[in-house]
Order: structure tokens, then sequence, then C-alpha cells
């Protein structure tokens, strides 16, 4: 449809006033692109300097600026009485803010809730909101009035044209461009704003910290960074919580953007049921900033309801009038760290601020640092008192000027009298005393407006002591006009006054500690074992999935399909540890052991190379948990072929990914047994047929080696037999060997009934049927390096052989792990001691055609502490027959060869 105005609609009449040739000349061509870039810049500015960006001097935008101004003309200053909020908002409304009467209110409300500014500007009365998201009530039932902070640090000095004074949106009113703030209030409060193109975000910081700083830079303006980030540690959010790290804070300080971690303050208490201790329950009682308490228990609800969240039966808010407080009740069986790493990783309960410290700086938009902020200020406070200081510099000169011309007229009084009695009217007096005595018209004007009262004695020696006191405050003011220092004297006065009146204790503590919380966080630190079949299934089960049994019964599956899944590895750990896999090419692998996937006793595990990049030609042959990468802590090593080798433990603390080379193998060796030692620790090993061969880790038997190193020859092996098995005794137990001697004479087997007494240690022989003991570990003397050893064990059945030696004290508890995947657990205490000749008991009841693979110890629980009078653990508190029932005459006969 053609345009009517256009070229092709009706032809105006040349008679109209408007004909064509008016309307041409008022038509201005002009480039679409640039008029829309022109139109839309303007706005974008207008938008950025008029309503969403603060001023640097002092931290207000133009809506809390006017609004602040409304109520200091009306008079509501903290010693008056609170006025409705709806006159303020009218006030502002029709004299300087033609917007919105919400944004006006929302913009009130804001500066009085003490939630979201950590020095309230506005004292509300009233409804005001709350940190629950709960909304304000109508302006119409709320009173509000200016605290005394903001009549004293912002609007002090306003009437003494100390800022400039500009016509509001019609010329009827003036209003102030900027406020002469005595404080950073841009630091103190922070403030938020999306402009267009751009946004701003400024944490609050602390009153008495911004002070010092400031004072610290008028002493010495080349104050390093650090001095005065030592000053101002970071900010101090209204509701407490807690900084992690300082690295976003310098980073926030130094450029003007970081992200700084906020975290809610949380304990773990026990509450009590009758008086008596019932469960442990997380308590939150500080909220990181800006975050709705009401929504943080919701999102917690949902988590908990959607399974993401575990470990928590019910949650309440107890929070009142003395503080808040948000009760997360526990189940008895959840890990109250475990539950709290939980909440702070997947609720609002930990979040990040991410600060953009962006204001305007004469008209423009400025990315401004830490140290930036406070020059602009104090640029600000010297403009602000040398403008002050001009104004009552004018103004005493102004009085003194009239007051000359009143001792003038004192000095002359009868002719000055005289000659106004003479005169006809006003302006012929004036005219005359100025031609007469030199007087100015102001003068004149102040003698003719003179009261009769004070031309008595005492009114002119007031004018007099007024003069000379007029006389030296000018001086004064000149001088600080003069004098830089003296201006910079006033302003720390004047912030040291404020400080002694407003400051307050800091309320966010800011912890040494960088933010993220690891996956470990979040994982209970529980024992587990950690099983590895012959086909390279690895899985991981809680060591609470095996009950302590009678010695000599049977035992649980580990495995699912126990006909296809030998067990090839099998070692017990905590979850926070790291797993060293070392495969039989001498290559170590790491893998957090919480990361081994956690199945149930039927299933059948993970492939080994879904988690590791492990070679198809390379097989693990030895397993190790490692808690911590100490430098005094070794890896002892030892081969199929009988080189054992020491390596520090630390040169193993960054493994690749590809894993890392941890001895050199002769052609046809392979890596076998790995073990943690310590220097002075012995090491015991034992071979298919019962031999086993003792001696120290130290630097004359086996002195340390690199990782590439091969090693040296452990033990000297009879034709047919090969190494099986190793374990490391700690020094005392071996300084303890040393000094007994050892048994010397090689035992024949006859006379091997138990070996009574003594508390251990013991070093527990295992066979592949299933038969072990206890042998007192001063049996296994010392000895040379490389020998043939001594006999650990005799067998009853042909075909029997050594499958472990474990070194054990009182009290410890043993997995032992068939090779189809039966696991039994069970108290070392309940296995009879015998010595090195005797046969042993039975250990495992085991199926046709199986054979016991591994014994492995049961690690201590990692957060239960016999020291602490701590309540056993059920694992603990379990006890073992001595006997295995049906079995007991068995190991009667087993007593003998």
């Amino acid at each position: 449809m053609a345009d009517p105005t256009g070229p092709s609609g009706p032809e105006e009449d040349p008679s109209q006033p408007n004909g064509p040739g008016d309307s041409d000349a008022r038509i201005i061509q002009t480039d679409l692109r640039n008029e829309m870039s022109r139109s839309y810049l303007e706005y974008a500015m207008s938008v950025i300097v008029g309503r969403a960006l603060p001023d640097a001097r002092d931290g207000l935008k133009p809506v809390h600026r006017r609004i602040l101004y409304a109520m200091y003309e009306l008079g509501l200053t903290s010693d008056r009485p609170y006025r409705k909020c709806a006159r303020v908002v009218g006030e502002v409304l029709g004299k300087y803010h033609p917007h919105g009467d919400t944004a006006v209110y929302d913009a009130l409300v804001r500066m009085a809730q003490d939630f979201n500014m950590r020095m309230p500007l506005v004292d509300g009365h009233g409804n005001f909101g709350s940190v629950d998201g709960d909304p304000p009530a109508a302006m119409r039932y709320t009173e509000s009035r200016l605290q005394a902070l903001t009549t004293d640090a912002l609007l002090e000095d306003i009437e003494a044209e100390t800022v400039d004074f500009v016509d509001n949106f019609d010329g009827s009113q003036q209003e102030p461009t900027v406020m002469p703030a005595r404080i950073p209030q841009l630091l103190l409060n922070g403030s938020t704003g999306i402009a267009v193109g751009m946004a701003t975000n400024i944490p609050p910081h602390n009153l008495g910290e911004l002070i010092d700083g400031l004072l610290a830079l008028i002493a010495n303006p080349e104050l390093s960074d650090r001095e005065l980030t030592s000053l101002i540690p970071g900010p101090d959010f209204p509701t407490g919580g807690q900084i992690l790290g300082r690295r976003g804070i310098r980073e926030m300080f130094s450029t003007g953007r970081g992200s700084v971690t906020m975290r809610g303050v949380a304990s773990i208490e026990t509450l009590e049921v009758k008086g008596r201790p019932d469960r442990d329950a997380v308590i939150i009682t500080e909220l990181p900033f800006q975050t709705n308490k009401a929504a943080l228990i919701e999102r917690i609800a949902e988590l908990v309801n959607d399974k993401k969240l575990e470990g928590i039966s019910d949650i309440r808010d107890e929070s009142d009038r003395d503080g808040m407080r948000i009760v997360i009740e526990l189940r008895r069986d959840a890990y109250p760290q475990v539950v709290l790493n939980n909440l702070f990783k997947l609720t609002p309960l930990q979040n990040n601020f991410s600060a953009y410290m962006l204001a305007l700086v004469k008209g423009e938009p400025v990315l401004l640092s830490l140290r930036r902020m406070l020059e602009v200020f104090l640029d600000f406070r010297v403009e602000t008192i040398e403008r002050r200081t001009r104004y009552l510099l004018r103004k005493a000169e102004e009085r003194d000027h009239i007051l000359l011309g009143l001792l003038i007229a004192l000095d002359n009084l009868d002719a000055i009298i005289a000659l106004i009695r003479a005169a006809a009217d006003t302006a012929t007096a004036r005219m005359q005393l100025t031609e007469q005595f030199g007087l100015s018209e102001v003068q004149a004007d102040a003698i003719l407006q003179m009261q009769l009262r004070r031309l008595t004695a005492l009114e002119a020696d007031k004018i007099r002591l007024e003069h000379e006191d007029l006389l030296a405050k000018i001086t004064d003011y000149k001088d600080i006009l003069a004098r830089r220092e003296r201006v910079f004297g006033l302003i720390t006065e004047e912030l040291q006054t404020i400080r002694s009146r407003y400051a307050s204790p800091r309320r966010t503590e800011i912890l040494d500690l960088e933010a993220g919380l690891e996956d470990i966080d979040l994982i209970a630190n529980e024992r587990s074992v950690v099983l590895l079949t012959e086909n390279g299934y690895l899985k991981r089960m809680p060591v609470s999935e095996f009950e302590a049994t009678s010695r000599g019964t049977r035992g649980k599956a580990g495995t699912r399909s126990q006909g296809e899944e030998a067990v090839k590895l099998f070692i017990s750990c905590n979850d926070h540890d790291s797993l060293l896999l070392f495969s039989n090419r001498g290559v170590v692998y790491s893998l957090p052991a919480y990361r081994v996937p956690l199945c149930s006793r039927a299933a059948k595990g993970t492939p080994i190379v879904q988690l590791l990049p492990i070679p198809r030609e390379e097989a693990i042959t030895s397993l190790l948990s490692v808690s911590a990468f100490d430098d005094d802590v070794q890896l002892l090593m030892l081969t199929s072929g009988g080189y054992v080798k020491r390596t520090p433990l630390s040169a193993f603390a960054n493994i690749r990914s590809n894993g890392l080379i941890a001895i050199s193998l002769e052609e046809g060796d392979d890596l076998r047994w790995v073990r943690l030692a310590l220097r002075g620790d012995s090491v015991l090993i034992g071979s298919r047929n019962g031999m086993t061969i003792h001696f120290r880790i130290s630097d004359e038997e086996l002195r340390p080696l690199g990782r590439t190193a091969r090693g040296v020859r452990a033990m000297q092996l009879r034709p047919g037999d090969q190494l099986v098995s190793m374990d490391v005794l700690p020094a005392e137990l071996a300084d303890q060997v040393a000094l007994a001697g050892g048994d010397e004479a090689e035992a024949d087997g006859e006379g091997t009934d138990d070996v009574s007494g003594g508390e251990g240690p013991w070093v527990l022989v295992a066979s592949a049927t299933g038969l072990g003991k206890r042998v007192p570990v001063d049996q296994f003397r010392l000895q040379k390096r490389a020998g043939m050893g001594l006999r650990a064990m005799k067998f009853r059945r042909d075909g029997d052989e050594l499958v472990g030696l474990k070194v054990l004290g009182a009290g410890e508890e043993l997995l032992l792990v068939s090779e189809r995947g039966v696991i039994v657990r069970m108290q070392a205490d309940a296995i009879p001691q015998q010595s090195r000749a005797a046969t042993g008991v039975r250990l495992q009841r085991l199926d046709t055609g199986d054979r016991l693979a591994e014994v492995v110890l049961v690690p201590p629980a990692p957060e239960e502490s016999e020291e602490e009078g701590g309540e056993a653990s059920p694992v603990e508190a379990a006890t073992v027959p001595a006997d295995g029932g049906s079995d007991a005459s068995e190991d009667r006969d087993a007593a003998a060869d």
C-alpha cells in the first residue's frame, strides 16, 4: 500500500500554509544506519549516566541521591519522627525523579535493608522485607527517616556550595549532581547495576577498614598494594559468612574485576533428645551475601527428594529475632562432613560473587581498582573541602565587611544619627552615608537597619570581638587554601571522627584457603576393598559388606561369576587413598580409590581399560593404596625373578595419565609385589615352597635406587621354587627380632604344638588350601639378603603351597579372598599361635577346585580414635569364636604334621 504522505500520495494544495514547498524544506535526508546508531548511543549513555551506574565520588545512583536529598529537604533526620514512605516517594516523584513510584520505593527499601547494605542509609520502620525474599509492605504502611551516618557522612556541608546543583526535569527545582560524601560510600555499601552494554557489581566493605586504608594512603601516597590490602583485606558482607581464599580478592583489587567465593557459616552439632545425644545435625547460622534463605531450604529439600543429596532426614528453619538458625538433621549412618561438603557443592550455601567495579568518573564509565577508587574519592574530598573553605571565606569576608561599616558608625555615632534624622528618605540617607563616610552600599544598608539596642557599649564590644574572630578565621581559611597538607589534615580529622562513631567489627571471615571443592571432599572416607579379576575387571566394595565371621567358614561371594572371574589382586584401603597400580612391565599407574566404581558383591565390575590407558600387552600385578606421598616413605618392589629395590615414594607423587616407569626389568622378568616401607624397617619374603627370608631395609643391605634402576637379588631359590609374597615389618619389630636372636635351629616338624603366650606381633602364614597360622615374629631371625632363608610352614597335603605372609598386631582384622572371589572377614586373634614348622589350622572353607588367593588387613576406621574414648564401631565390636565349629577336630589334627 502506498504511503499517502510519500511521493505517490495525493498532491497538497499550494494555497495551504503547509504546501509542498514548506514540507520539502523541513525534510532532512539522513542515512538510517547513522540515525539508529546516534539515537541508540544517546539512549545508552542516558541509561549509563542517568540510571544504572553509580558515581565514583559518592557511590550513589541518581535515584538514591534524589531520595536522600528529598528526605533531607523534608527534615527527616535521625533525631526527627518517622514519616510515611509514600510521602517521601511522592516528594521524589514530584520534584526530582519523573519515573515510576515502584522504582523509587524499591530503591528506598533497599537502602533500609540491613541484609543488603553493610551500613544502611535509611532507617526504616515497618516491614521492609526479609532475607527469605518476602516483599516489603506497601509504601502507605511503612515509615522512614535518614540514618545518622547518612546525615553526618553524606549530606553534611551540602548547603556550603561544596557540590554543583542543576535544574530538575522541569526547571522548577535545583538538585545536587553529587553528594559531598565524607566516606567512600561506593565501597562501603557496594553497588549493582545493569546498563546498556555494561554492568557493575561492587561488593560492600567494612567502614573502619576503608578509613584505615584512606588514612594510610593520605600519610603515604606511594603505599604499596600489599600494604593497602593488609589494611583492607577484602569485602565485608552484611550477612557475614566466609570468603574462601585471597586470590580472587587480590585480582579484584588490582584489576577491578574478579570472582570471590562466598560460603555460609555452618557447624556440625549433636542434637539431644531427653538429655541424651541422639543424632548429628548441620546448623547454618550465616548465609552468603544475597542468598535467599527460603530458596536455599527449598533447594535442599528438592535435592533430597531427587536422591541427589543423601544423609538428610529433616530440615527446619529455627530463625528468630536473635539470629539465623537452619537445622538440617542427618541420618544416623550419614557422614556429617560429607553432607556439609555436598551442601556447599550443590546448593547456594556456597557461591561466587563476580565483582566488576565499574563507576562513573567525570561522567564516563571506568573500571576501577581499589587504589584508583580511593584516589578518586580523596581527590573529590580535596575539591569538596576547598569549595567549602572558599564558601566559608567568602561568607566571613562579607560579614567582616559589614562589621567594619558598623564599627565606623560606632566611631561616628552622633554625626551618623544626625545625618539619618535630617535625610528625607532612606535612599538619601544611604547616598549621604556612602559619600561622607566612604561606606559601601552594603555597609550603609547595614547601618540603616541596625537596631538602637546595638548602640550600647556592650553591643559595641561584641561587634569588635566578632570582627577580631572573623579576621582569625579569614587567615585560617586562606592558609587552608594555600597549603594542601592542611586540606588532608581536615580529611583525616573528619575520617577519624566518623570512624570513632560508626565503625563496626568485621562480619565476614576470610579463610586462607582456595575455593574449590574437589570430588574427594564429597566422598566419605570409608573403608573399602578393591578387587581385580583375572579378566581385568576392577571393583570397589565397602568393608561393611563382609561381616566378621567365625574362623573356618565359607564366606560371601565377592564376584558374580565365580567360575569365570578368578580374583587376581585384592587390597583394602580408604576411599580417599590413591591407588597405585603396578604392571608386569614395571610401569605404575595412579587412580583415586573413590573413582573405582562402587559395586555390589554380585556385580562384575568395570574393565580396567575404561579407567586407565593400559596397553593390552600389560597386566596389573600389584595394587597399593597410599594416603600421602611423604619423602621418608619408600616403595619396596620385588620381581618374580627375585630382584628387590627401594625407591622414595615422593618420586611417584606426579604420575602421568599414561603411567610412569617404576623399575627396569630384564627380559622375562615381571614386577609382582610392591609395599610401603620406612628406613630401618625389615622385609619378609616368602616362596611357594614355604621358605622365607628376613633382612633389613638399610643402606648396607638395600640402598635406595632411582625409578629406572633394576634392583638387587633378594633370595636364593631352590629349583622349581618361586617367590609368592612379601610384607614389611616396622623398625621396632625388626629391632625386637634382632634382640631376641631368632630361632637358630631349623625345625623338622617334631613337637609342633601351639606356641603359647605373647601379645604379638606375629606373622600370618597362609596356604592355598585355606590353612594358616600365627607365628611369633621373633622366630624369623634377621639374615643377609640373597640367602636361602628359613622354612615358614610345612604343608599337610601334596600340592599345597604358600600364598601369603602378613605381619599382624593384636586386634587386627583380616579379609581372605579365594580365586573364585569368595571373601571371609575375620579377627586375626581367632587364629592360633603356632611355630614355623606347624601346618596351621583351617582359615576358610573352600569349595572344590577353589584356592585361597590373597590375605589383606582391614585398615583402621579413618575417623575413629580409641584415644578419644569414642564408641567402638560395629566392625570393631564384632567378636569371633576361637574355633571354627565343625572344623575344631580338623584344627586339632593340624597341630602336628
